[in-house]
């Protein structure tokens, strides 16, 4: 799930948005326990051999699911901020029943997200495959929430891995991977070690992907038909993976959900951020062993305190940046000259992605919580359009006089004098339109396949609050294809009107069959269309360029409309596309 750019604290960024003992002290290897050995040999549930080891998992719904699977070795001591080792073979059979550790990251916001961890124990992955023998596509998903916090373990893929009632059986993987400054770090001290550097959070997905080759077929996956998705920051990871050439072969399919990727940070700007947080740690900005002991002498803690607050990130946060090798070039630069991992590419976002924010920062604006004002609307479109920061928090800046251009394409006045509706459209629309820029970069080359989600009415898990309705906002449209997901561990999704828990109605279920067989008709074929469902046409050229719209009524809309819906013609003029 992603924080985004709703509310600032001080200097801040906004989030996308217990102590636990310390395995880098421990110097712990990544050898399961005995314990996990044990009380998976008192557990009759199915077994699988894999490379490293036995594993056995549970089965429910005719489902097999087998959990907490290490893929890497744990990235504690002198591996923290090293590319992911390979884990140790073990001995005995694993207990792949419990979920693994969530990777540590800030967060109180329960119900928003993964609990607040600081175990950096926790590169594990879970599989869900149905028992039938027959050879099956695979979806390796990646969780968002803006590559600081989330986990996988919020996510059950029983519908997707059957397939619904018209897709195909699906084996699904997710997996935690390093967030945050764990995650994401530049330092010249880091850098000259002679490893591959800076993105650790992609090369913890690759090396997933590169576990899947290996292993997938052992729960009946075939490797040649690996599809890679995620939401939000999961979407972004997913790009970030097309444009590296270390993924190149390991997927053949991608999955853009709340995307896909338009920009990203460049390499000076990380290597800033990355030499203020060492300096705040008080550590040396130098390239020397020191500064790198420093850095790993830290404690999980104390990093987290300068990673940020549960909604907001502090100022050296990063994310995916453009490093020159694992991510060589920029997403423009790769989309408009074909230099990118080609397969085909599905993928959209949601009506009123926006609402997430404004959700957010009426959460936190305390109690009892209080709507968006006039003044808070105009601040933030000045904070964002200011031309103080471009894409990356970096430059090229946006010229003077964005915000007031923007400001006048999105008066109060055209929306009732309402801040949250003109604010919910004023953070979609640059969104949706990017998504129309890059879906046409890329029609031309690959299979292209782009989704507008408009269902407004579907439970969410935030909670009643005033003059705050979450219409189709950011994240709702998970539970959909994973069941009842609701934004985390704590979370519970409510009725829209009357603030009640409930799950998804006989409509909305259908809606979701869809979806599901969409989505797994693709990672099985690399196109979502299959028997009986509602044609999903390509997106290809021109304005007549068709889409698929979703909602408890599928069809198909037309590229001039989308444009016209989220105002792309203004955006055009406003958006920066770094090369």
């Amino acid at each position: 799930m992603q924080r985004t750019n709703a509310s600032k604290r001080r200097c801040a960024t906004p989030r996308y948005g217990v102590a636990v003992f310390s395995l880098a002290a421990a110097g712990l290897t990544s050898v399961p326990t005995l314990a996990a050995q044990d009380n998976a040999n008192k557990n009759n549930g199915p077994t699988v051999t894999l490379t490293d080891g036995q594993v056995r998992g549970t089965s429910s719904n005719g489902v097999n699911k087998f959990l907490g699977i290490p893929y890497a070795a744990p990235p504690v001591g002198k591996l923290r901020w090293q590319p992911p080792q390979a884990v140790k073979k073990w001995k005995g059979v694993l207990d792949g029943t419990k979920f693994a550790n969530t990777c540590p990251q800030v967060t109180e916001l329960g119900a928003f997200a993964g609990p607040t961890s600081t175990n950096e124990d926790c590169l594990y992955l879970n599989v869900f495959t149905t028992g039938s023998a027959k050879k099956k596509g695979v979806i390796v998903w990646i969780h968002g929430g803006g590559n600081v916090d989330g986990e996988s373990n919020d996510y059950d893929a029983t519908k997707l891995a059957q397939g619904g009632p018209d897709g195909h059986e699906t084996v699904v993987v997710t997996l935690n991977y390093r967030m945050g400054l764990f995650g994401y770090l530049s330092h010249p001290a880091l850098n000259g070690e002679g490893h591959l550097w800076g993105n650790y959070g992609i090369m913890d997905i690759q090396q997933v992907l590169r576990w899947v080759q290996r292993n997938i077929a052992a729960f009946g996956g075939d490797p040649n038909r690996v599809a890679l998705g995620g939401q939000s920051a999961g979407a972004q990871d997913t790009g970030a993976n097309v444009l590296s050439p270390m993924s190149a072969g390991l997927f053949s399919r991608a999955i853009y959900e709340s995307g896909p990727l338009a920009t990203l940070t460049p390499a000076s700007t990380a290597l800033s951020h990355g030499q203020d947080f060492a300096t705040a740690a008080g550590c040396p900005t130098g390239s020397g062993k020191q500064a790198a002991q420093c850095l790993r002498n830290l404690s999980p803690e104390r990093i987290l305190q300068l990673q940020g607050t549960p909604n907001a990130n502090g100022p050296y946060i990063t994310g995916p940046f453009v490093d020159g090798t694992v991510i060589p070039i920029t997403p423009e630069k790769a989309w408009t000259t074909g230099q990118f991992n080609k397969m085909p590419a599905m993928g959209g976002r949601v009506k009123d992605e926006g609402n997430f924010s404004i959700g957010i920062t009426e959460y936190f604006s305390g109690q009892p919580p209080v709507p968006m004002t006039a003044d808070q609307y105009t601040a933030a479109i000045q904070k964002t359009y200011g031309g103080n920061a471009g894409p990356g928090g970096s430059p090229p800046a946006y010229p003077s006089g964005t915000a007031d251009k923007v400001l006048a394409q999105y008066p109060l006045s055209a929306y009732g004098n309402d801040p949250m509706k003109a604010y919910d459209r004023v953070t979609t629309d640059p969104g949706s339109c990017q998504a129309d820029h890059v879906l046409r970069l890329w029609a031309p080359q690959i299979p292209s396949y782009l989704y507008d989600f408009t269902y407004q009415d579907a439970p969410y898990y935030f909670p009643k609050m005033p003059g705050f309705k979450p219409a189709a906002a950011h994240t709702i449209d998970i539970q959909f294809l994973f069941n009842n997901w609701h934004g985390g561990q704590l979370g519970v999704n409510l009725d829209q009107t009357t603030g009640q828990p409930r799950e998804l109605n006989q409509q909305e279920t259908k809606l979701s069959d869809q979806l599901v067989a969409a989505w797994t008709n693709f990672a099985w074929s690399g196109n979502p269309n299959g028997n009986g469902n509602s044609p999903w046409p390509k997106f290809g050229a021109g304005n007549n360029a068709k889409h698929l719209i979703e909602d408890l009524t599928l069809s198909t809309g037309t590229r001039a409309d989308y444009r016209a819906a989220y105002k792309c013609d203004f955006w055009d003029t406003i958006l920066v596309y770094p090369q």
